[in-house]
């Protein structure tokens, strides 16, 4: 089956603070799957790094308060435009992200706080009949 995954669970320095968040479990899911590695706010448009940001209901916003919700919802429709042509039919996605947050995402008062939601591509995909995964389910694709 050929999976999107967020390019940050395997190691891309792409997250807002030019980090990545390894997975362990990556390279095992390679071995079952092709793998397509995608960062939803690179291709919106926004640098690495970058300033944190967070949903504040339909807008992202950075802590500063610039309203970043269009390079969001930009990445979310390229994400999407690439699962549909490559066919992929899951998307494994960073947890709490406000892109790809899957359940649980940060609540948009900057202080570490999760709220119920998903992040924009979370969302997207979903509403697009893609089955979205956090890192924490990754084990679920690998039965």
């Amino acid at each position: 089956m050929r999976v999107l995954i967020s390019a940050c669970l395997l190691g891309v320095s792409c997250r807002y603070d030019g980090a990545s968040k390894p997975h362990s479990l990556a390279a095992a899911l390679a071995r079952c799957h092709e793998l397509v590695p995608v960062c939803p706010e690179q291709l919106g448009g926004l640098a690495t790094p970058r300033p944190p940001a967070e949903r504040q209901g339909n807008r992202v916003v950075t802590r500063s308060g610039t309203d970043v919700t269009e390079a969001y919802c930009r990445g979310a429709a390229e994400t999407l435009r690439l699962c549909k042509a490559l066919n992929c039919q899951a998307a494994v996605l960073k947890e709490r992200s406000p892109s790809c947050g899957h359940g649980q995402i940060y609540d948009g008062t900057f202080t570490a706080t999760l709220s119920k939601g998903d992040g924009v591509t979370a969302e997207l995909l979903g509403s697009h009949g893609i089955r979205v995964y956090g890192e924490s389910q990754l084990e679920e694709l690998l039965k």
